[in-house]
């Protein structure tokens, strides 16, 4: 065993401690001021995205991005997708067009190698590759493992539009933490609907309109779930992450401790096979991956990808327009409450009937389309309150006619080379 209070981890936590990190960390509120975005792209040749790149000519590409300037924080996830994350912004706008500058500089990056961005939910051609070897992504491969092979296309073959918005003010209210908190997780479901863009996986239509959101349920029972939405945020949250299931030990040297059926909770009341400290918790937090997910602010992590250069844009300004304008809130909170009653008896999301009728049919449910034309009413209303550029909001107003009145998600236009019929999954 190593020493409970070893340099390379931090100092022993009790049970008490952990709770109150957690409360402290994950809603810190306060009026809103700031958004973000985090984009997740598939990178692919830019002529032929069918076919697959070989890993020496994707590394030197990355490798030309590592040296450019950006503004937002630059990562890659395991299987080689690329992801921007914008600094918090004072406004919409300022996160729009810093994430777009950043955005234009990677495209013309990856020009020379005949490499682009491909904004879908999922890869709908290439098996999951693994790129990155190290330890976080060996133990998260083999845990996953556990359930199915699931885990690796998400780790590998999945991308995102994460929208992040200050998790609200401390008093109750259209603004207030506990109503945005719920707030979240009814227009999450209408956001996932509404930009569903993942219909196919590995060269088939799986039936359903995100297939990356069903990836996401077939993980184990605990790791992708919300809370219950009836409890206060803090203590729900609380009591979700430490009763979750860890997802691995860390360890100095070698490989990484991958603990059987052992909840954080019962690590730091045994203190086996070492210690748990709160850098082991702030670790644990990241191997969570709810619809929702608050870390000081709240990130939403239901939105697929989006096809076209400045399709991002529009979840982003949609979501930010609901959130921050307290007239659209406070008039989506108020349609949407029909939905809370349907998804409250059943399970938390993404599990719950609402939650797999927007993953599986999109705005083709009746209910969600209703809903989905009401939040983008609101939100087009609060983009011109807001200031928001007119290219913007002319952006948000064509998907609106395009897809949400007329009953449709993106993947219900996706054209897919060389895919065959559905498979019935």
């Amino acid at each position: 065993m190593y020493p409970s209070g070893t340099d390379d981890f931090g100092r022993p936590m009790s049970e008490a401690e952990a709770e109150d990190l957690l409360r402290c960390i994950c809603f810190k509120t306060g009026p809103p001021r700031t958004v973000g975005v985090e984009l997740e792209w598939l990178v692919h040749a830019r002529e032929q995205p069918e076919k697959p790149v070989a890993q020496g000519r994707l590394e030197a590409a990355f490798d030309d991005i590592r040296a450019l300037p950006l503004n937002s924080a630059l990562t890659f996830e395991p299987g080689g997708q690329l992801e921007l994350s914008s600094r918090p912004a004072a406004s919409l706008m300022e996160c729009i067009d810093s994430t777009a500058a950043d955005l234009d500089a990677v495209r013309a990056a990856l020009r020379p190698a005949g490499l682009t961005l491909n904004g879908l939910g999922l890869d709908p051609w290439h098996p999951p590759r693994r790129l990155l070897h190290e330890p976080r992504y060996d133990a998260m491969e083999t845990y996953l493992d556990r359930s199915g092979p699931f885990g690796r296309t998400m780790m590998c073959s999945s991308a995102s539009v994460q929208v992040c918005l200050d998790a609200g003010e401390e008093e109750p209210g259209p603004l207030g933490h506990g109503r945005r908190w719920r707030l979240a997780h009814l227009v999450g479901a209408v956001l996932l609907a509404a930009f569903a863009n993942s219909p196919v996986l590995a060269g088939r239509r799986t039936g359903w309109r995100s297939s990356r959101q069903g990836v996401w349920n077939m993980l184990d029972p605990v790791r992708p779930m919300a809370p219950p939405l009836e409890a206060e945020p803090r203590s729900a949250w609380t009591a979700h992450a430490l009763d979750a299931p860890v997802m691995c030990v860390r360890m100095p040297e070698g490989a990484w401790q991958l603990p059987q059926r052992l909840t954080f909770r019962q690590w730091l009341r045994s203190g086996s096979p070492r210690a748990a400290t709160a850098r082991d918790l702030e670790y644990h937090l990241t191997t969570l991956f709810p619809p929702v997910r608050p870390r000081g602010h709240l990130e939403l992590r239901m939105i697929d990808a989006q096809s076209g250069e400045d399709g991002w844009m529009v979840p982003l300004a949609v979501a930010a327009a609901l959130f921050d304008d307290p007239e659209a809130a406070e008039t989506v909170y108020r349609a949407l409450k029909p939905l809370a009653e349907g998804m409250d008896a059943h399970a938390p999301a993404p599990r719950n009937p609402l939650w797999v009728a927007a993953a599986r049919h999109g705005l083709a449910d009746q209910e969600l389309h209703a809903a989905a034309v009401t939040c983008f009413a609101a939100a087009l209303d609060a983009l011109e309150r807001l200031g928001v550029s007119t290219p913007v909001r002319d952006a948000v107003a064509r998907f609106n006619d395009r897809h949400v009145l007329r009953g449709r998600c993106p993947a219900d236009d996706l054209r897919i080379p060389s895919v065959a019929k559905e498979s019935g999954t």
